[in-house]
């Protein structure tokens, strides 16, 4: 059986939310907005569609103003990201190594357009995911793109791990089993598949 491991980005493999923050900042001070944000309001956002983000955060600036000021910030999150990166959570890349043995591994994620692919060059790990998409490249939801890479790459069976509701809600309606990534930035029912580490994920699937 050809088995696929699917992963969330923000919360789940790295942590991007002082480096995403401090970029929003200084594009906003650029535009003129006294708007300052913290990285705890961000981190509430990850993993919400754009146009959510933009409503939820940026609430004071009118319609469709709000739209294009978070397009520019996110456009600025890019270049400030392929310089500065985030955080990676502990072990990642040996326990990547580890499941590229016996996975087809992929990323998917509701960020913008090359955000993934981003993510992947900055930590030079092309050679442990085998494919990635982002709504921002498809313009699909979450579980649309998860329907979408396990069909290309003929799966007979995908995990998702993410680390919000939002996440379990997307792998669930793929068809994907969902594993709680709960040293990430939400919480989920307490009756799903999860792990307290990254580290944990090959002994969970094992005993799967």
């Amino acid at each position: 059986m050809k088995t696929g491991i699917f992963f969330d980005l923000d919360g789940t493999l790295w942590d991007a939310v002082e480096s995403i923050t401090t970029s929003w900042n200084i594009k906003l001070k650029d535009l003129g907005y006294s708007l300052k944000l913290t990285p705890e309001q961000l981190q509430k956002e990850m993993g919400k569609l754009m146009e959510d983000i933009a409503d939820s955060v940026f609430s004071e600036i009118k319609k469709p103003t709000r739209y294009d000021v978070l397009k520019q910030c996110m456009d600025y999150e890019m270049e400030y990201l392929k310089e500065h990166g985030g955080v990676l959570y502990p072990e990642v890349e040996i326990t990547l190594k580890q499941l590229k043995e016996s996975y087809f591994l992929a990323v998917i994620s509701n960020g913008q357009e090359t955000y993934v692919k981003d993510f992947i060059e900055f930590f030079r790990f092309e050679k442990y995911f085998d494919d990635y998409e982002e709504a921002g490249r498809t313009g699909f939801s979450k579980d649309k793109n998860i329907e979408l890479v396990a069909k290309r790459n003929h799966l007979e069976r995908v995990f998702y791990v993410g680390d919000i509701e939002a996440d379990m809600i997307a792998a669930e309606q793929s068809g994907a089993t969902f594993i709680h990534a709960a040293y990430g930035f939400g919480t989920v029912p307490g009756d799903r598949l999860k792990i307290e580490s990254f580290k944990d994920l090959p002994a969970l699937l094992k005993n799967l």
